[in-house]
C-alpha cells in the first residue's frame, strides 16, 4: 500500500498492510533544538524534512484560519463589544487565505499516493475565544449571545470559502476543526450551550465537507469522552488527540463510539522512560488499532524531555507494532471472509 491507500484503508475499517507511522503535530522547537545537539543534522529544521529524515508517512497540513493580531497576553482579549468586532472584522477574513501554489504541489504528491493531505479550520468554540479572550469568552455565552452568533456566522461563511478554494485544487483526505473545548475533567461548556451556540454551525458545514468526500475530525485537548457524542451527533467523523494525561482511555472510547475515527493517544510522558515503558504503551493501544479507525500517534507534540535516541527507539518500536497491527488486520479480514 502507498501512504494514501494505507490511510484510507485504516480510516474506513478495511484491511491494511501496516499502521501509518506518523506525527500528526509538528515537533516542539525546543525538542528539535535539543536533537540538533544529539545527532540530528543542523540543516534539518522543516517539518516535512524531519518526516523524511525519520522515514515517516507524510501527512501535509494546510491552514485556513482568520488572521488575527496577537493579544497583549496569553488568552487576552481582542474585543469586548460589537463595535470592537466591527473594527476588527474588516481585516481578519482575508480572501487570500489559501496558498494555491502550495496546494498544487501537495496535490501532485497526493495523486501519486505519496502523501495524505489535510487542512485545519477554526472551530466555533475556538474562534470566539480567540477574539474575546479565555475568561470573557465564557461570560459571552450568557452576556453577549447575539455577538457570539454573529462571529460564528462570519466564521462559517469564511470557512466555506476556504473549503471552496482548497477543493478547487484537490480534495484533501481529511480536515480538522481546532476547538480545544475540553480540559482534563471534560467539556468547558454544557451540552445545552453546545446545542445553542455550536451545533447549528456544525450542522451547516459538515454536510458540505462530506459532499466533497472529506473526513471531518475535531481537534480538542482534554477529556473528550462525553463531548465526542455531541460532535458525532452533528455529523463529525472523529476526534484527536485523545490526551492520556486527561485520563482518556481508547478502549473505552472505542466501545462508546464504534464507528468514529481517532488519531493520537500515545502517552508522550513515557517516551523518555525506556523500552519497556514504551512497549507497554504500544501494547495498550495496538489491539484497538488493529481493528481500524484509529491512527496511533503522540497525543500531542513530542516534548523536549525526549532525547534524539529516545525518539529513534520510539520509532523502531512503532514500526514493529504497526506491522503487527497490519498482520492482525489481515487475519481478521480473512476470518470474516471465511465465515
Amino acid at each position: 500500500m502507498n501512504t494514501r491507500e494505507r490511510f484510507q484503508a485504516v480510516m474506513n475499517f478495511r484491511s491494511f498492510d501496516r499502521l501509518p507511522v506518523i506525527e500528526w503535530a509538528a515537533w516542539w522547537d525546543k525538542t528539535i533544538a535539543r536533537w540538533h545537539t544529539e545527532g540530528l543534522p543542523a540543516t534539518i529544521t522543516d517539518r516535512y524534512d524531519l518526516c523524511r529524515h525519520f522515514e515517516l508517512d507524510i501527512y501535509c497540513q494546510g491552514r485556513g484560519r482568520p488572521q488575527t493580531p496577537k493579544p497583549k497576553s496569553h488568552g487576552g482579549s481582542l474585543i469586548s463589544s460589537p463595535d470592537d468586532y466591527d473594527v476588527l472584522r474588516e481585516s481578519i477574513y482575508k480572501p487570500d487565505m489559501v496558498d494555491q501554489e502550495l496546494w498544487e504541489r501537495w496535490a501532485s504528491f497526493q495523486h501519486r499516493g505519496e502523501a495524505v493531505l489535510w487542512f485545519t479550520l477554526s472551530g466555533f468554540f475556538w474562534f470566539p475565544r480567540v477574539l474575546f479572550g479565555i475568561e470573557q469568552h465564557l461570560y459571552a455565552f450568557y452576556d453577549q449571545p447575539d455577538l457570539m452568533d454573529r462571529i460564528n456566522e462570519d466564521l462559517l461563511a469564511y470557512n466555506l470559502r476556504v473549503v471552496d478554494r482548497i477543493c478547487s485544487v484537490c480534495t484533501p483526505d481529511f480536515m480538522t476543526f481546532a476547538e480545544d473545548m475540553s480540559y482534563n475533567h471534560g467539556a468547558m461548556i454544557s451540552y445545552e450551550q453546545f446545542e445553542r451556540f455550536l451545533a447549528p454551525f456544525y450542522r451547516r458545514i459538515v454536510p458540505e465537507l462530506h459532499k466533497r468526500g472529506i473526513l471531518v475530525i475535531v481537534d480538542s485537548d482534554g477529556d473528550i469522552t462525553v463531548p465526542a457524542a455531541w460532535f458525532r451527533d452533528v455529523g463529525v467523523d472523529g476526534m484527536l488527540p485523545l490526551e492520556r494525561q486527561a485520563n482518556v482511555d481508547m478502549a473505552n472510547v472505542r466501545k462508546l463510539y464504534p464507528a468514529m475515527r481517532f488519531i493520537g493517544h500515545y502517552d508522550k510522558m513515557v517516551m523518555n522512560k525506556g523500552e519497556m515503558a514504551m512497549r507497554k504503551e504500544f501494547e495498550r493501544l495496538a489491539p484497538t488499532a488493529a481493528k481500524g479507525g484509529f491512527l496511533i500517534s503522540c497525543d500531542h507534540q513530542t516534548p523536549p524531555g525526549v532525547s534524539y535516541r529516545d525518539y529513534q527507539l520510539y520509532l523502531a518500536l512503532f514500526r514493529e507494532y504497526a506491522a503487527e497491527a497490519g498482520r492482525q488486520s489481515r487475519i481478521s479480514q480473512h476470518l470474516d471472509l471465511a465465515k
